[in-house]
């Protein structure tokens, strides 16, 4: 008889728990993100990996990385395949986002030399392009003309063949295009944009609940300084050294 009273009452505890929204902790998150050069290596190496484990490990949750192209990632996790995504932009699509991003991506417009110079306002007014699912039409102003291109291995002869006049993305990923010019000089890069990234996370309880310490453990680590020595490590700016918006 007093097992059953000693069942009975845990079974109203998990109820009152479920009703008030409380979870246990989960012990793991699955992150994924698309494959960036010495940020989110498939083997786990890379920047973004080093600070998002440093984020969550200590917390006792342990970082569970998957690697799927930038569009396939956002999907996975709003399938509730995934926990969490890498590299969005705040509010980019339907997902919950954090109060704090974790790095700064810095935009850049790519080009052949003879094409005007331009900056953050004026370069909407040309045929810009860049990948798949970034959707800098919602980050850059007075966008008119704009191509989505499937995969960055055909951004050069695009430029040269005329068919976009500037080519818009990160300036990691812009080095690496121009490592395959045969004459790098017949190009220019110029920066346009500052964009914060975060984790976009699924919208559940679980999503909830890792977003909270996400959030939590941010805060902490940029208070504390303890993140400097990553980007340091990689040889990135420091992206916490400007003011935080409140909460």
């Amino acid at each position: 008889m007093g097992r059953w009273r000693w069942l009975l009452g845990a079974a109203v505890l998990m109820c009152g728990a479920a009703i008030a929204g409380v979870l246990p902790q989960p012990a793991r998150i699955d992150l994924v993100s698309e494959a960036w050069e010495d940020y989110t290596d498939a083997d786990g190496k890379g920047l973004a990996w080093d600070v998002l484990r440093e984020v969550f490990q200590p917390a006792g949750i342990t970082v569970v990385i998957h690697t799927a192209p930038y569009i396939r990632s956002v999907g996975l996790v709003q399938q509730g395949q995934a926990d969490a995504w890498v590299g969005s932009y705040q509010n980019e699509t339907q997902a919950l986002y954090p109060r704090w991003h974790y790095d700064t991506d810095h935009i850049y417009a790519l080009s052949l030399v003879d094409k005007p110079q331009v900056d953050f306002t004026s370069l909407g007014g040309y045929r810009l392009a860049w990948v798949r699912g970034y959707q800098f039409q919602k980050y850059l102003p007075n966008v008119k003309i704009y191509n989505e291109v499937q995969r960055r291995n055909g951004i050069l002869p695009m430029l040269e063949h005329d068919r976009a006049d500037y080519y818009v993305d990160a300036l990691t990923e812009i080095e690496v295009i121009l490592r395959e010019a045969a004459d790098p000089a017949r190009f220019k890069r110029v920066h346009v944009a500052e964009l914060p990234l975060y984790l976009g996370f699924n919208d559940s309880a679980r999503g909830r609940a890792l977003l909270a310490i996400y959030d939590q453990r941010m805060e902490q680590l940029v208070q504390g300084g303890q993140l400097r020595g990553i980007y340091q490590r990689w040889g990135q700016p420091y992206p916490f050294d400007a003011p935080q918006p409140a909460p």
